[in-house]
């Protein structure tokens, strides 16, 4: 059936991007997540993607698996409606009905699944219609605005031409909410979406200038301390929850991080976002551009004027003003307060930390050091692997500024599929392992995944933990001891250790994968790994 909609009535389906791995079905995922993210945990684990079972839910509008008295009914209220987004909801209202069903199936192969996903829409009758659009618009209620008014290029109504830094949905960690929304959001009715808004950026920054509403949690804890973090975090949903008892202006169920909106700087914050993604936190969104957006937003609409509502909004923690109520002023306080003494408790980890990196370091060199090795000849008889003439290793360890942005992630490759599954204590007991450090594997994205690396005479090995399976791992990464070509960490963050493996050619140096870790006590780790890699190379430069 040909459809007749007008430029009001485009739809998502009737878009060229609604093919596989196309623009809506990414957009459908972060709204799944919002909402659902155990569901979407589940399926991103299995690696089902929306396009894999609801390409034909969105080209024929659920008609291709239903009855056509179905189809009909749901077509009549559908096309009156005349809003391009609600296929959306009511593809998450269909799985949401089917949650319980879909987490059944840990032990079923990916094609079942999907098969099962495919015919879900069947299961709907003529009379369940009009709850299906009902749970559609309560689903919007709670939906960010900024869903619809980020992405209305998705639609060929659309007068917006789509914008280079829209283009890539599939690399947003979590759903980005606009500036504006976040302001205006809460001076709605209680029934609209309300944030309570977390501001991850470091204290000196939150200190200098911040949202006044927003409740300071400092990412750089998740490294230095763990058990701060962990504390900050309670009392973040401590003061979320006491917000919301009092109807502050501060309130909502709605958690939106933002960031300084620089992208060095907010690697952390989407550690603390991947946190809360993975203890399946509903609600969960970042704010688009973080606090540079939100300044050029004030400056934008003139915010010294005197008829503006945020004229108090940024403050400092040197002297605020607020036009809060005496509720809301308490709750503040409150937050101050918590946030003040992890503030206080954090700058003391960084003090011992930098005292530790000085007293610890090189004299020449405090933050690095570098081996180079003698010119070697090259004959016909030397392996493929020795340097040539006038081409030095240049594995080294030392620190980083800051991270390259040429850099490959072997991590990205087709995950777990290829991998093998061993039991992780065997693999530790193993003769040949010299070595065992536990440790996080660190993404690009920030998640993190508990894993243990094994140092053997030639090679090291990164055993990724199953979490469906206690005390087994897959084989995520072996890696021979003499491809490492540098070692680095981060100044301010010594325990997150970057390994760069390549080769030596006439050319220089080939990056061919980087692995991330968290590793507690990295600098006896990578002192035992700089120690074995020596002797690699020694043995090398012998034979």
């Amino acid at each position: 059936m040909g459809w007749g909609f007008g430029p009001s009535r485009t739809d998502a389906h009737s878009q060229p991007d609604c093919v596989v791995k196309g623009r809506p079905f990414h957009l459908f995922r972060l709204l799944l997540q919002y909402h659902e993210p155990e569901l979407c945990s589940f399926l991103d684990t299995k690696k089902i993607t929306p396009d894999s079972y609801a390409i034909n839910w969105m080209g024929s509008l659920f008609s291709s698996n239903g009855l056509p008295e179905v189809s009909q009914a749901l077509w009549d209220i559908y096309l009156q409606q005349a809003d391009p987004f609600l296929i959306f909801f009511l593809m998450l209202i269909i799985l949401v009905n089917a949650k319980d069903s879909i987490l059944t199936q840990e032990g079923d192969s990916k094609e079942d699944i999907i098969k099962m996903l495919e015919q879900s829409p069947a299961l709907l009758e003529a009379e369940d219609i009009e709850d299906l659009f009902s749970l559609a618009q309560y689903y919007n209620s709670k939906t960010p605005l900024s869903l619809r008014k980020e992405n209305h290029n998705l639609f060929g109504s659309s007068l917006v031409a789509l914008k280079e830094e829209d283009m890539d949905l599939s690399q947003a960690l979590c759903l980005p909410v606009s500036v504006p929304e976040i302001l205006q959001a809460n001076q709605l009715q209680p029934e609209g979406v309300r944030f309570f808004v977390v501001d991850c950026r470091p204290a000196e920054q939150y200190n200098a200038g911040h949202l006044s509403t927003a409740f300071h949690l400092d990412s750089d804890l998740m490294l230095h301390n763990p058990s701060e973090f962990a504390l900050s975090v309670k009392s973040l949903l401590e003061a979320q929850k006491q917000s919301l008892e009092s109807g502050s202006v501060a309130s909502g169920e709605h958690l939106c991080f933002m960031g300084s909106g620089r992208e060095e700087e907010d690697m952390y914050m989407n550690m603390v976002l991947a946190h809360f993604l993975q203890k399946n936190k509903e609600f969960v969104s970042i704010a688009k551009g973080g606090f540079m957006a939100l300044q050029q937003h004030l400056a934008d609409i003139n915010v010294e004027g005197p008829d503006n509502v945020y004229v108090h909004w940024i403050v400092s923690t040197s002297g605020s003003h607020s036009s809060l109520s005496s509720a809301d002023v308490r709750v503040k306080s409150l937050v101050n307060k918590m946030t003040f003494a992890l503030k206080s408790k954090s700058v003391n980890v960084k003090e011992k930390m930098i005292s530790f990196i000085e007293n610890t370091s090189t004299p020449v060199d405090r933050h690095s050091f570098t081996f180079s090795f003698p010119d070697m000849h090259v004959s016909s008889s030397d392996r493929v692997g020795k340097p040539y003439r006038g081409v030095k290793p240049v594995f080294s360890i030392g620190d980083e500024e800051e991270y390259d942005t040429d850099e490959i992630d072997s991590s990205s490759i087709s995950d777990d599929d290829r991998k093998e599954i061993v039991n992780i204590q065997t693999w530790i007991n193993k003769p040949d392992v010299k070595h065992h450090i536990p440790c996080n594997e660190v993404k690009e994205t920030g998640h993190m995944f508990p894993s243990h690396l094994l140092i053997t005479a030639t090679h090291m090995y990164c055993l990724r933990e199953i979490a469906a399976r206690k005390g087994f791992a897959y084989i995520q990464s072996r890696q021979p001891l003499n491809s490492v070509v540098k070692i680095t960490s981060k100044k301010k963050h010594p325990e997150l250790i970057t390994f760069k493996f390549g080769n030596n050619n006439a050319a220089g140096v080939e990056i061919l994968s980087v692995e991330r870790y968290l590793i507690p006590n990295a600098g006896d780790a990578t002192k035992v790994i700089k120690q074995q890699i020596m002797k690699v190379l020694d043995a090398m430069e012998s034979s």
